[in-house]
């Protein structure tokens, strides 16, 4: 058949709540710094464990993905090689086809890894596919470009919006 590859880069909209919380650790940290140069020194730990926190929690932090479709391969991110051939369905999340693994009144449960944007303006597609023999349900965001070349691939399996 074809080789192909395409490359789709997702950027994950920030929670609202998480600007908040890192000014709070800032303004925290500084005040147990300060409350440890002229109170004690016993309040310097918190204050250098609240820094300490903040960056790890700046690094740490999934802030976007990145979608590689390459022959009979999907790779996003975090989840290696899944194998294309294993794909059960591809659809829009409230279309008939993956009903039955919807999280209330579905009558499948599955291991859900949400790798969506978050935008709102943005239709993200529910995958199902087995990894290391079991299934798992995916959310994305698929290109038009990646559904089409799953659509021509796999075409009794992928569903459009």
């Amino acid at each position: 058949m074809y080789d192909y590859k395409i490359v789709e880069q997702v950027t994950r909209k920030k929670k609202r709540l998480s600007g908040v919380l890192k000014k709070t650790m800032v303004f925290f940290a500084v005040v147990f710094v300060v409350m440890g140069i002229t109170i004690s020194q016993a309040f310097m730990l918190a204050g250098f464990c609240l820094a300490g926190l903040y960056f790890i929690y700046g690094t740490f932090c999934q802030r976007g993905y990145e979608y590689i479709m390459e022959n009979e391969q999907i790779t996003i991110d975090v989840i290696y090689g899944l194998d294309l051939r294993q794909l059960e369905v591809v659809a829009p999340h409230w279309h008939s086809s993956v009903a039955k693994y919807k999280k209330n009144g579905g009558t499948e449960h599955l291991k859900k890894y949400d790798y969506t944007s978050y935008e709102e303006d943005t239709p993200y597609y529910t995958m199902i596919i087995k990894e290391d023999g079991r299934k798992i349900k995916l959310l994305l965001d698929l290109t038009e470009e990646m559904l089409h070349t799953l659509k021509t691939r796999y075409p009794q399996k992928v569903f459009f919006a």
